[in-house]
């Protein structure tokens, strides 16, 4: 019989819907027999929760960043068993998915890989409760892990780093029943591709350092600013800027008139980035922990900018520490830190090899291996 396999996550920032994605595509490539499912759990929920859970954390992101940053930090604390606050969490999101609840118990699997913690979360709820007897694997997706990622029962845990093991243990997570993966990013990055043949898809020359601009899936963030900075370097670039879903920014930037020394070119929302990436010498980014991610498995050096506090900005610090990046901590300053690095060509393959070292191409693959062991 066909082994049943679901993937849960929830619409909170895209990077956990894509790292779902990535496990979905590599259990259907390992296990063409197995049935896959692959559902956002905030599709069975009321539009007030969905609101309050998905859309207020992007708008906290690009409002208030360091109200998360707060909030990160503070339910990173250790709390009493019984925690009120925990205990008035749990049933606030237990009462608002119901239709989860509903879901599990009348859809029997053989594994659940959760790629947010809120459906770990609920299902290691309902296991305690005897409601279900379903085995759960509870992906990471950020470089350092975080208590609300500790919901127990869970058979497995992977992580990105030795770190994230690490602190997933001291909250009591037995260390056998951790597996360092990395982050799940898409298949194709598992794929060796030949630079010259990237760069020849993407219609650049690479006749010079190429930088690529990323803004996110939906064009959000300073993107005008960071283009007007890298066009200041004095040293000839080639930048490519990824647009995403901003229409109205991608216009804006393509009336920009760009300095004779440089070549430009303004993309919109695409699904080659696997391709962009490997013709990428440095890319300009937040570090969300799934670009992070693909940016090192296709070993290209990192300009961080605007880390969100919390998350991303530990994200940051493990690129630092593993000298994979440098940080831009002002736009006016941009030109003065990377236009040294791009006319040296030692220290950015230095960052770059770096980069290349810490990527884990292969990880939803090791992360589909794990679930398909535990589906017996």
């Amino acid at each position: 019989m066909p082994k049943r396999i679901l993937v849960l996550s929830a619409s909170v920032g895209a990077g956990h819907m894509r790292a779902a994605q990535a496990v979905e595509l590599a259990l259907k490539q390992l296990a063409p027999d197995a049935h896959v499912e692959n559902v956002d759990v905030l599709t069975l929920t009321n539009a007030l929760f969905r609101r309050l859970y998905g859309s207020a954390y992007l708008d906290l992101v690009n409002k208030a960043p360091h109200v998360l940053g707060y909030f990160y930090d503070m339910m990173d604390r250790p709390r009493r068993a019984n925690s009120k606050r925990d205990r008035l969490r749990r049933a606030a999101e237990k009462l608002n998915l119901r239709k989860l609840e509903s879901f599990l118990i009348d859809h029997p699997w053989d594994v659940i890989v959760n790629t947010h913690f809120l459906p770990a979360e609920i299902i290691a709820g309902l296991t305690k409760s005897r409601k279900l007897s379903m085995p759960q694997i509870t992906v990471t997706t950020d470089f350092e892990t975080h208590r609300l990622w500790v919901n127990q029962p869970c058979e497995h845990f992977t992580t990105a780093t030795d770190e994230g093991k690490a602190y997933l243990a001291h909250w009591g997570v037995p260390a056998e029943n951790i597996t360092v993966t990395g982050i799940p990013i898409h298949p194709l990055f598992a794929h060796e591709m030949k630079r010259e043949e990237a760069l020849k898809n993407q219609g650049l020359h690479g006749d010079r350092p190429v930088v690529l601009q990323l803004a996110g899936g939906f064009g959000v963030g300073p993107i005008e600013q960071l283009f007007q900075g890298l066009l200041a370097i004095q040293t000839p670039l080639e930048i490519a800027v990824v647009c995403g879903k901003n229409a109205k920014v991608r216009a804006k930037l393509q009336k920009i008139t760009v300095p004779p020394r440089h070549r430009a070119k303004v993309i919109g929302f695409t699904t080659e980035m696997d391709q962009l990436l490997c013709a990428a010498d440095l890319v300009l980014s937040k570090p969300g922990g799934l670009t992070t991610s693909e940016i090192l498995a296709r070993g290209a050096a990192f300009a961080i900018v605007n880390p969100i506090p919390g998350q991303e900005s530990r994200n940051s610090d493990y690129l630092l520490e593993n000298g994979a990046a440098i940080k831009i901590n002002n736009i006016p300053t941009m030109a003065l830190k990377l236009g040294p690095l791009l006319s040296d060509p030692k220290r950015l393959q230095s960052l770059k090899d770096n980069a290349k070292r810490l990527g884990r191409p292969q990880a939803a693959y090791d992360v589909a291996r794990i679930a398909l062991g535990l589906a017996g």
